[in-house]
């Protein structure tokens, strides 16, 4: 029988990472549940991840890198291989996101990243000009390893607040749409995530410029992302924070209960079968 190579840190970069972090693991003589219970992760996600299935953020990999004693090797790993997979201008937005216990989030068009599917997110990268499939890969992958937060221990609150239209636009087709509206179903089992729908036939026209989020941070100032057509925007100038508060509140009062919002995801589930 051959004897298996290790894993080429240039062809097969994550491959490289998770080895990289079982011997690690191993030399420290922690199993998988001893370690998870040290960096405060579940030891079902700490498999995922040494299997190669998800893609750490940044969080993770630092208590990993610390509770083993590596050095900063698996962190440097770990930024090689995520390096370039946000723009620049969303990455400080991705430190915020990490940090907060509560997250609130306008969307007027697709579902919001934290809740899109793989096959969902695929397709809203691809439409960027220009993108090349390794970049789509690299950014997919990024998309993923960001619901992570969602395994932790002490999981944020995820308020989300949709346009119904997004529920109805085909991106990606029916198949693509189907799988997508159940993963909302699946994500609003948790009591840490809402979604309400504002209906269309309100016909509201607050937040239609572009999407927005909102960090609630311990013992820091709210942070506040802001979309546009280029690129996002985040700050925690008061006047912004404020602003963008305001038109979450607006929004929010135009929105169908939580329940009632679950009926009509289920309803355009159904749609798209």
């Amino acid at each position: 029988m051959p004897i298996p190579l290790d894993p080429d840190p240039t062809e097969r970069p994550l491959a490289f990472l998770c080895a990289e972090m079982r011997k690690h693991r191993l030399r420290c003589d922690f199993t998988q549940d001893r370690l998870a219970r040290i960096i405060q992760f579940s030891q079902s996600l700490v498999g995922f991840i040494e299997r190669g299935e998800r893609t750490p953020s940044q969080n993770f990999m630092q208590r990993y890198d610390d509770a083993v004693d590596a050095g900063g090797e698996l962190v440097r790993l770990w930024a090689q291989l995520t390096r370039g997979a946000s723009p620049r201008w969303f990455r400080d937005w991705l430190e915020v996101e990490q940090e907060a216990h509560t997250l609130h989030s306008w969307e007027p068009l697709y579902i919001p990243g934290l809740l899109q599917s793989e096959d969902y997110a695929r397709v809203v990268i691809c439409g960027e000009p220009g993108i090349s499939v390794a970049q789509v890969d690299k950014a997919v992958t990024a998309r993923m390893e960001r619901q992570a937060i969602f395994q932790r221990p002490q999981p944020p609150m995820f308020r989300v607040l949709l346009d119904e239209g997004v529920l109805h636009r085909p991106i990606g087709g029916k198949k693509v749409m189907q799988r997508q509206l159940a993963r909302l179903l699946e994500a609003v089992e948790s009591p840490r995530i809402g979604i309400q729908i504002i209906p269309m036939a309100l016909g509201v026209t607050t937040g239609l410029l572009g999407g927005f989020a909102i960090a609630q941070l311990p013992r820091s100032p709210d942070n506040v992302y802001i979309e546009s057509a280029t690129h996002g925007h985040v700050t925690d100038r008061p006047e912004d924070v404020e602003a963008i508060h305001a038109r979450y509140d607006a929004l929010r009062a135009t929105a169908q209960p939580e329940h009632a919002s679950i009926e009509l995801i289920r309803e355009a589930e159904k749609q798209w079968t």
